[in-house]
């Protein structure tokens, strides 16, 4: 199935002074692959940043509620706690049914089981080689894990990055066991992230190593959504026989989301111009390296929403009451994004510059964000604290 572009390009702009969101409909004539915003013919939102964060003053553009009242805008978020810090580049994080979190150290290799009291403990190391990009990265707990004890875990080796699963028994992890090999691995872009999706499947996001070639590749596993069993298998219903692709043309997707209808949003890193939001669509083609950005083709799919590279360089992704929340790496700040229609819009940014580098966000069983910072990666300025993980309410404490 190929994606279509829908609509008129729209560009939303959220100045501070104001803090309100300004929509105009445009006439762009640069092409989404080159250094301008994107072209007419698609429904990309354009988001641009904030200087210090949006006003939580002032109307949401959702139109007068039934009574002819306007509704009252979301929010801000607040962050209340630091769950945890002295970490090195906390990557992904999972709950287990307990309500504590399985959390990955991208260059540790180290696993932690981390309470929400603050507790923290080190429940082994897997055997992943870190360099680069590489190393320990995603997680998810098994939706059966009452009854089956996995976690299963995204690592780079010396010959690939690959899926492993891993028992776990309160106290200590057990020996992995390989459920998907042959992800393409390099210094850079080696995707990530885990998710299972409401189907039962684990949805594996992929990066094209700095091989732009891979991602047009169908017979390659890198830069690709790969849609798979709990045992490692092709899921049923794949968009093509025997393969565990699930969407393609991708760059390197590290944050994934479903919605309450079960849509899945990825975030995934341009090259020098767009970062994006995607809807995620069986079997799309989303045109890297043909297209960065919106490339108003007919045979590929657009994204939802892109932002200069500058005030994203997005890595995860998490979805809490009609929006995505996507942290960001060099933008240093969180965005949030209205996903509440199935179509995105109205991308606002907050703790522009107060923590750094953010990495993971997940929503807690108590409803709260956890955010990661990845300050200790090389890139960052890591404080005394760093790295940390942050509880935010997204209703403002």
């Amino acid at each position: 199935m190929l994606g279509h572009n829908r609509g008129m390009s729209t560009t939303v702009r959220a100045p501070a002074a104001a803090g309100l969101l300004l929509v105009a409909v445009t006439a762009l004539l640069v092409s989404g692959c080159g250094d301008g915003a994107p072209e007419v013919g698609g429904a990309t939102v354009t988001a641009e940043p904030s200087d210090d964060g949006p006003s939580d003053d002032g109307p949401s553009d959702d139109g007068p509620s039934d009574d002819g009242s306007e509704p009252d805008p979301p929010a801000r978020p607040e962050v209340v706690a630091t769950v945890a810090d002295g970490l090195s580049v906390p990557w992904g994080i999972d709950f287990l049914p307990d309500g504590s979190a399985i959390v990955t150290e991208r260059d540790t290799t180290r696993v932690l089981r981390i309470t929400a009291d603050g507790e923290v403990d080190e429940l082994g190391r897997v055997g992943a080689e870190p360099e680069g990009e590489g190393g320990l990265l995603g997680v998810a707990v098994s939706p059966d894990f009452v009854t089956d004890s996995f976690v299963y875990l995204y690592l780079t080796t010396a010959e690939d990055n690959r899926v492993v699963r891993v028992p776990y028994d309160g106290a200590r992890l057990g020996d992995p066991e390989v459920v998907l090999d042959g992800i393409p691995n390099g210094f850079i872009h080696d995707g990530g992230r885990l998710a299972f999706g409401p189907d039962g499947m684990l949805y594996v996001s992929t990066g094209e190593t700095g091989e732009p070639s891979l991602a047009q590749d169908r017979d390659s596993l890198g830069g690709k959504i790969l849609r798979v069993t709990p045992d490692g298998e092709p899921a049923p219903g794949n968009p093509f026989a025997g393969s565990p692709v699930w969407s393609w043309g991708h760059r390197n997707v590290q944050g994934l989301a479903f919605d309450d209808d079960d849509r899945l949003w990825a975030s995934e890193f341009g090259d020098s111009t767009w970062d994006e939001l995607n809807r995620i669509e069986k079997g799309d083609n989303y045109g890297w390296p043909e297209v960065e950005g919106q490339g108003n083709r007919e045979e590929l799919t657009d994204p939802q929403v892109v932002w200069r590279t500058e005030d994203a360089s997005p890595s995860g992704l998490a979805y809490l009451d009609g929006h995505v929340w996507m942290a960001a790496l060099r933008g240093a700040r969180l965005w949030r994004v209205d996903v509440s229609t199935g179509t995105a819009k109205d991308p606002q940014d907050f703790f522009v510059g107060d923590y750094g580098r953010m990495r993971a966000v997940v929503v807690a069983p108590d409803g709260n964000l956890w955010v990661t910072t990845s300050n200790r990666d090389g890139r960052g300025e890591p404080a005394a604290q760093d790295d940390r993980i942050l509880v935010v309410d997204v209703n403002g404490g």
